[in-house]
């Protein structure tokens, strides 16, 4: 339905019977400042913003993507037996906590921040959660002794609060570059803050590249089928730790642009309802003149349908199917997608792209895992996000989503049905190329749609509570597939499954129930809107007035 004769039938009843008013909500005219921000061209101050909320990013993904890389250095170091045939593992529950706390930290931060940022502003809140994540990232690092115990419960404490801090970027971010952008590029801007991850995911691969490659050459270890003690040399315990905290360093240097940033002109003006404050932050931006129109801010913010809260039948009405399509999304996405990253290294150790460890000294195993997402990542997690940022704006967000889900179904399936032929070693480098065209088509697809999305189409006074909410089911999803694929992807074969584990149903099963979740969030993704082209208040309704057009009398008691 046009817009601009949309969406409000009222019938009132009178002596003479029923009196028909059809109402139609008519666009008023946007706020000036408004206006001036969705028609701006591409400028400097939006690729600053990128760059500032997209550092962020990176040091999100990196951190949270990081863990994968240490894990198995972890369980040699802190859990090596005498006698044993394979090297240490962490048990099930140990290395459930430390590959998974982050993302409980996650989900908490995106509903605190996410409620935080409505209240109190995006700025003032931008700032705390930077904060935390530098902060956390460096203790990661750190140990409060040097037993395990000590050690595993100190990273998981840190951990957790790291993710709390990363939660509030996810969507502060997304609602701060959503607030600034300018209708046209909008969708490109937000994906491209997004995108940002993939460098983060690239980077911490590069980062232990580098960082094991030096250990591994200055303190050459044998093999542990070889020499089981000297396959970790001390200096190994460094190894991780530095991974770890490198992880603060481009958090730490975005800190002062951040603090540098002016509050966004729609939450100053239509949740602070200070519009002088809004004009002269925006003029200052976009080197423009802007009329501070305190009237009109004062008559869109005291409209009573400007005024429903979360929880309101209101809410329910207008956006409640949006906000049950975005989050629904987001969840059945991250099941797939984080459950693809966090068991990725089992995967090219069941393919044999990764030596058994027992061939392998603990730093050059970290190497090999790092190497392995590294190629993954440059080869296609990295385009795909580059990709959804190219053609965002032109095909729009709901093709692009609907796209990656089916892709990522029918690779899924390609891979699972016939899963014996890609283990066979003639055909190991096709089950690579299949296995990073899920991760292509996830990035080109849905993980950065359900990010950009939420930003784009609730009001101004819920966008970052809506968003929160939306990031946090999808870090419900990652949880359950960190946790539950852990255990999933073991073999049924008794025998085969890692130290500690109950048998699974395999990694070839695993692949097929990804493939049906895939599928449920291509049906899913039928109730999200498409925001292409349009303002954020055209999307949330916040911008509509009543405009009577119809009044017939009728002795009808109900309407037909």
């Amino acid at each position: 339905m046009d817009q601009r004769t949309s969406l409000q039938s009222k019938w009132q009843p009178s002596s003479q019977g029923v009196v028909w008013k059809k109402r139609l909500a008519m666009p008023r005219e946007q706020l000036q400042v408004l206006n001036a921000l969705d028609t701006a061209k591409t400028q400097l101050y939006h690729f600053t913003a990128i760059v500032i909320a997209g550092m962020g990013f990176f040091t999100d993904a990196y951190d949270l993507f990081a863990i994968s890389l240490v894990t198995k250095l972890l369980g040699r170091i802190y859990y090596h037996r005498e006698g044993a045939l394979k090297p240490g593992t962490l048990p099930p529950g140990v290395n459930s906590s430390v590959t998974a706390v982050a993302l409980v930290g996650t989900l908490a931060g995106q509903l605190f921040f996410g409620w935080l940022g409505d209240k109190m502003g995006r700025k003032k809140v931008y700032g705390m959660t930077l904060a935390v994540m530098v902060i956390c990232s460096l203790a990661s690092g750190l140990s409060f002794g040097r037993e395990r115990r000590s050690v595993m419960a100190g990273l998981c404490f840190f951990r957790f609060w790291l993710g709390f801090g990363i939660g509030g970027d996810y969507p502060l971010s997304a609602t701060i570059m959503s607030e600034y952008a300018n209708k046209k590029t909008r969708g490109a801007f937000i994906a491209a803050v997004f995108a940002m991850q993939g460098f983060g995911i690239l980077a911490s691969g590069i980062v232990a590249l580098v960082v094991s490659a030096a250990f591994d050459h200055a303190f050459s270890a044998p093999s542990y089928a070889t020499n089981a003690l000297l396959s970790t040399p001390v200096q190994a315990d460094y190894v991780w730790r530095i991974i770890l905290m490198f992880g603060a360093i481009p958090a730490a240097m975005t800190y002062y642009w951040r603090m540098k940033m002016p509050e966004t002109a729609r939450y100053t003006a239509l949740v602070a309802k200070n519009a002088k404050q809004a004009a002269s932050d925006m003029a200052r931006v976009l080197q423009v003149d802007i009329e501070a129109e305190e009237q009109k801010v004062e008559t869109i913010t005291q409209d009573k349908r400007n005024s429903f809260g979360l929880f309101s039948k209101a809410f329910l009405r207008r956006h409640g199917l949006h906000l049950l399509g975005t989050t629904s999304t987001w969840f059945l996405l991250d099941i797939a997608f984080y459950s693809q990253n966090l068991f990725q290294k089992d995967v090219f150790t069941a393919i044999g792209w990764i030596p058994p460890a027992a061939k392998m000294n603990a730093i050059g195993e970290v190497f090999r895992v790092a190497r392995a997402q590294t190629l993954i990542a440059l080869c296609s997690t990295v385009p795909g996000y580059w990709f959804t940022v190219a053609f965002i704006d032109i095909i729009g967000r709901f093709a692009i989503q609907l796209m990656g889900f089916f892709f990522m179904t029918v690779f899924m399936f390609a891979l699972a049905i016939p899963y014996h032929h890609w283990t066979l070693h003639d055909n190991r480098i096709g089950f690579i190329i299949m296995y990073s065209l899920t991760f292509f088509f996830a990035n080109f697809g849905p993980n950065a749609t359900t990010f950009v999305v939420p930003a784009e189409i609730f009001p101004a006074r819920l966008r970052s509570t809506c968003h929160g909410i939306s990031a946090a089911a999808g870090k419900a999803g990652a949880i359950v597939g960190a946790y539950g694929f852990l255990y999933a992807s073991q073999s049924s074969d008794p025998k085969k499954t890692d130290a500690g584990y109950p048998p699974g149903i395999g990694i070839k099963n695993s692949l097929i129930v990804l493939g049906v979740i895939n599928f449920l969030g291509m049906l899913f993704t039928f109730l999200v809107p498409e925001p292409n082209g349009k303002s954020l208040e055209e999307l949330s309704g916040e911008n509509e007035e009543d405009d009577e057009v119809q009044q017939t009398t009728s002795n009808r008691t109900v309407p037909v």
